[in-house]
């Protein structure tokens, strides 16, 4: 549902949502929101960072999540992304596996400084890319006491080696040739060049299922956003370099033993890069597989209502 405020869900008639601000360590301004219980009164709250997916802003998926949680009594804030949305940065539509992850540590910060919030009890949740910013984030976060993803991705594989690992090293060096060279024109231009839409104004029935189920999400009434890169932009032509040579997930086993919920849907195109990060991350651990659901299943709900909310909210309530 595309609402009258940009947000893809009606706020719920028991949170309130308020606009807030909050610099990450790299001095960039993020723009967020946080959502709380109205019945909450005096007492102090668990709280959890949510963003994603790759490529959204937080009228989309995390708002929805937030809104769930906050209902079922969290303090939530969800961001915006560094170079995306409503955040600062320069240039726009630019993603790092660094300062992307230090986006979430800068969320807890200011979760950690509000009189209402139980520093303690703090979690996060990662949606898509943003799941394996999450689990980066939280390996050297510890301030943070808990960890969950839905569909995640691992961008700096995806991005190195290609869906199901089938880049070959001669592709990959050519890639990384064709974005080196780029950056003389970029430098020569004094601006940074865009690389297509990563997804096409129409679809004609033939393309890879996850494309139309993307498709689906971005570009219709469904999930639609002007802000998001993935409904109506695209990122820099470059924008893969520090993926390419940087992976997100090397310390995953250092999670431990701050538990971890890891959760996918058994048709998602995206299911292997959550079973991998289950396999190398040590106890406690968990992965759900939704059955029936695709990858954008996770974002909404889809069809069937596929987010798990109370199995979520059990981690947490447990976790926390």
């Amino acid at each position: 549902m595309s609402t009258e405020n940009g947000y893809i869900f009606e706020l719920n008639d028991e949170v309130t949502r308020t606009s807030v601000n909050f610099k990450n360590r790299y001095g960039i301004t993020l723009a967020g929101d946080l959502y709380l219980p109205k019945n909450a009164g005096d007492k102090k709250l668990p709280a959890l960072a949510i963003s994603g997916p790759f490529g959204a802003v937080k009228e989309q998926a995390s708002g929805l999540y937030a809104n769930e949680f906050a209902k079922r009594g969290y303090a939530v804030v969800t961001f915006d992304p560094s170079y995306t949305g409503e955040s600062e940065g320069e240039p726009r539509n630019t993603a790092s596996p660094d300062i992307n992850t230090e986006d979430f540590s800068a969320a807890i910060d200011f979760l950690g400084i509000q009189d209402n919030i139980d520093r303690e009890k703090i979690g996060i949740i990662g949606i898509c890319g943003f799941g394996g910013f999450a689990l980066n984030a939280v390996a050297a976060d510890k301030r943070v006491k808990a960890v969950a993803t839905t569909s995640m991705y691992n961008m700096s594989r995806v991005n190195a080696k290609g869906y199901f690992d089938s880049t070959t090293p001669e592709q990959r060096a050519e890639q990384l040739e064709q974005m080196s060279l780029q950056r003389w024109k970029d430098a020569e231009n004094g601006e940074v060049a865009m690389a297509p839409q990563g997804l096409p104004s129409e679809i004609n029935g033939d393309e890879p299922q996850f494309v139309q189920d993307y498709f689906d999400f971005y570009k219709t009434d469904r999930g639609f956003h002007p802000r998001s890169i993935n409904s109506n932009g695209s990122w820099t032509a470059t924008n893969s370099i520090s993926f390419m040579n940087m992976p997100l997930l090397t310390y995953i086993d250092e999670i431990s033993p701050r538990p971890i919920l890891i959760i996918a849907g058994s048709e998602a195109h995206s299911r292997y890069f959550s079973e991998d990060a289950y396999k190398a991350a040590k106890e406690p651990k968990e992965l759900m597989i939704i059955d029936d659901a695709v990858h954008t299943d996770l974002y909404d709900g889809g069809d069937k209502d596929y987010i798990p909310f109370d199995k979520l909210e059990s981690f947490f309530n447990e976790n926390l």
